[in-house]
């Protein structure tokens, strides 16, 4: 029998799941090649308890006798498994690098009811944190939420030199620390902020050595103090970053970095407190007069701001795709909407998703969108009022009836009353092209089930 070299194993045993564990136990040549691949795929996706405690006895099996030992010396007792046991392989160097609730899942099952113990829990955490950073080589992914300083410790130089993505807790974090790892990693493609309260000389070095920023999160970020440096970074990397997610309780200070970002794609803005309106006018003035060109994806969630996005809108050069705008208190600050709806018709001829809300007086706005982005696979117009007592959704209702493409397939039209000669009106459209998606009040399911039944509707949402 031909004997398969390892470089066709690992191709097989990468594109097996359910059976790769019983691969393990064919021969020595298979064993070699399977463990790798489960221990870099599958560690951390274990459901089952028991296996999960086995997983983390293992890991503490690879620490060194230096660690277990210091560890011991701090009352830290570990099992006598794990003080006895010499692993097979050096599962670590496999591993992909363990998040903060893998690493505090680890330190509870050893500490158990002194988890609490500030001096216990942060020494184990710092000694499994250096094994995974002695051991682990050329990882792409890290979730640094610890104030452990992981680019100070021994093989970070191995370790992080190849990360191309970054997601970062400033808080916890000093300065220096930030600054070391400026020097170990200049290859990120994404870097994710939260926590940021001033401007901090270690994560401005950390901006600017990298070659080719494309993705920023900042999450609540300019809570107190200055931030201008911070501003100042972000603007030096506007040639080439084209992904922006804002998400911020309060802005307080405006993102003015924003403004320089001309190459952006992608731009979402998540105002996390929905009912504080008080601090984002210059964020709204900011989009008004911002000019995003090549933008093709935009987010807005919980910011009332319909002008400024049609402001926006008009400037961008037609390449636009999907828009969200998702506003969860109505009623009193809702305006501009028509506004919005006439921008998206004459300038996003290729949009394919949109998500927003209308006025009554907006449905004539509807007509021309239909006709104009001949595109939409993706619709929902929500009502900016929460109820209404007549079927005035009708009109709405027969101009998708009639101006729709045939691409469009989803539609939801919310709180909008139609009538029941509309929605059959509506379905009957529909034949030969099928609804794969449509938002429905619960009371027309007896109505709507002849034409799921007929395969015209495939998916209906109930409310």
């Amino acid at each position: 029998m031909t004997k398969l070299n390892e470089d066709c194993l690992i191709l097989i045993f990468n594109n097996l799941q359910d059976s790769l564990y019983s691969c393990l136990f064919v021969n020595k040549d298979w064993c070699n090649v399977v463990i790798p691949i489960l221990w870099k795929n599958y560690s951390w996706y274990i459901n089952d308890n028991e296996l999960e405690k086995k997983l983390f006895t293992t890991i503490l099996c690879c620490l060194s006798s230096s660690s277990k030992q210091l560890l011991s010396d701090n009352n830290i007792i570990l099992p006598s498994t794990i003080l006895l046991n010499i692993p097979l392989f050096n599962y670590i160097s496999f591993c992909k690098f363990p998040k903060i609730e893998i690493t505090n899942k680890i330190i509870k099952m050893v500490l158990e009811n002194n988890f609490n113990n500030f001096e216990k829990r942060n020494l184990l955490e710092q000694e499994i944190y250096k094994l995974f950073v002695s051991q682990c080589k050329d990882i792409k992914e890290l979730q640094w939420k610890t104030l452990q300083p992981l680019s100070l410790f021994p093989g970070a130089l191995t370790c992080f030199s190849q990360l191309h993505s970054l997601n970062i807790d400033i808080y916890p974090l000093n300065s220096n620390v930030l600054y070391e790892m400026s020097q170990i990693c200049k290859n990120l493609n994404s870097l994710s902020i939260q926590n940021f309260s001033k401007d901090s000389p270690g994560l401005i070095s950390l901006i600017d050595t990298q070659r080719n920023l494309k993705k920023v999160y900042l999450y609540d970020i300019i809570k107190k103090g200055n931030c201008k440096e911070l501003n100042k970074a972000l603007a030096r990397k506007a040639n080439t970053i084209n992904y922006l997610y804002l998400a911020n309780k309060i802005f307080k200070q405006t993102p003015l970095f924003l403004e320089s970002l001309v190459n952006l794609k992608w731009l979402t803005i998540f105002n996390i407190n929905s009912y504080s309106e008080r601090y984002n006018g210059n964020v709204k003035e900011l989009l008004a007069i911002s000019e995003f060109p090549h933008l093709e994806h935009l987010r807005i969630s919980h910011l009332s701001c319909f002008k400024e996005i049609s402001l926006l809108i008009e400037k961008t050069k037609g390449k636009i795709l999907d828009i969200y705008i998702y506003i969860s208190k109505l009623d009193n600050f809702i305006e501009n909407t028509g506004m919005l709806i006439k921008s998206i018709s004459n300038n996003c001829p290729k949009i394919k998703l949109l998500y927003t809300y209308i006025s009554q007086n907006d449905f004539f706005h509807v007509k021309s969108l239909l006709l104009n982005c001949r595109y939409l696979e993706e619709i929902r117009l929500g009502s900016i009022y929460s109820s209404y007592t007549e079927f005035i959704g009708d009109e709405l209702l027969d101009i998708l009836t009639k101006f729709s493409s045939k691409s469009l397939t989803k539609v939801t039209i919310g709180k909008w009353r139609c009538s029941i000669d509309a929605l059959k009106r509506f379905f009957e459209s529909y034949r030969g092209r099928t609804l794969s998606y449509f938002e429905i009040p619960y009371h027309y399911q007896s109505f709507i089930s002849k034409y799921i039944n007929e395969g015209v509707i495939v998916e209906t949402f109930k409310f």
